[in-house]
């Protein structure tokens, strides 16, 4: 058995995750978690003029400096860092990575729209079975889309991409205080359906299906949401359109009843819920799905298997 730290370096967390793994990766889940830290960083708030700042840099090196310091305290036999959109989509991405490198001796592996996707894949399919439909990762400055064929599996020409606007990079961007208006809301959905449109008539219709499988904080913030707001399960299988749409009734009929609900089952995200939310709903209405499958594992765990048990 090994002891292995992944940390995730996102566009609003930064997360450290130690497992306990065998590295032949043979059993269908191959881990068991030892230890979760999180820390909300805002990172995108620090890209300026399409830079990433100074600051930004220091903010992030502090962080991973931190989580670095507690997978040593905790004897881990390897760490390794990855980041997604908050740095891939920055105009200085290359400067950034090396000085955060340099500021904490250690590597980052920057990972491609492509690669975010695949090993979100592998870890959604850890221990679930996954059939037809898209396969949903809305992150914090992007959002990725995986066409799945009836096995679960990306068809060797299917559509995956990765769409430049996440549940964080949307509030940024088109929200003036804490909950969006039914207008800003608006806003989101038209961003992101001029990111679908610009994939082409082909690719759309190969991510259209009758369900989605979503991974990621954003899509968990809404199972909770769900739970506290509706009275549903803690952790519903999935995520129903009918649920969904009663979350945005109760944001439009009672916005402090919902800006309650929100800061007891997301604290953390009680910025980007709605955001996300509307990311949501968007693709379930224009690739005419009717459920979200919430899968337990995703990124990281996809990370650990096949980047760290295969190695």
């Amino acid at each position: 058995m090994a002891r292995l730290g992944v940390i995730d370096l996102g566009s609003n967390s930064v997360r450290l995750v130690i497992y306990e793994a065998r590295k032949d990766a043979a059993a269908p889940k191959p881990f068991r978690i030892l230890a979760d830290e999180k820390k909300m960083a805002g990172l995108s708030a620090y890209v300026v003029d399409g830079q990433f700042s100074t600051a930004g840099i220091e903010r992030a090196a502090a962080i991973l400096g931190d989580h670095l310091k507690i997978a040593r305290n905790l004897s881990c036999d390897r760490v390794d860092i990855f980041a997604t959109a908050v740095l891939r989509n920055c105009a200085n991405s290359a400067f950034a990575v090396a000085a955060i490198e340099e500021a904490i001796e250690h590597p980052i592996f920057l990972l491609s729209g492509e690669e975010e996707a695949d090993l979100g894949l592998a870890g959604a399919r850890i221990g679930q079975e996954l059939g037809r439909g898209t396969l949903v990762d809305i992150g914090g400055g992007s959002t990725e889309l995986t066409a799945l064929n009836e096995h679960g599996q990306r068809p060797r020409h299917g559509a995956s991409t990765s769409l430049p606007q996440g549940s964080v990079s949307s509030y940024a961007q088109f929200v003036a205080v804490i909950l969006p208006e039914t207008a800003e809301c608006r806003a989101i959905a038209e961003g992101l359906l001029s990111h679908l449109e610009r994939l082409g008539e082909q690719s759309r219709e190969q991510l259209r299906g009758e369900r989605l499988y979503g991974i990621g904080g954003s899509v968990r913030a809404v199972v909770k949401m769900q739970a506290q707001a509706l009275g549903l399960p803690a952790k519903p299988p999935l995520i129903e359109r009918a649920s969904l749409d009663a979350l945005f009734d109760l944001l439009e009929s009672d916005r402090g009843a919902f800006a309650h609900g929100a800061a007891k089952a997301c604290p953390d995200r009680v910025h980007t819920l709605v955001p996300g939310m509307v990311i949501l709903r968007t693709l379930m209405e224009a690739l005419g799905a009717g459920e979200v499958v919430v899968c337990k594992y995703g990124i990281r765990e996809g990370y650990l298997v096949k980047r760290m048990l295969k190695d």
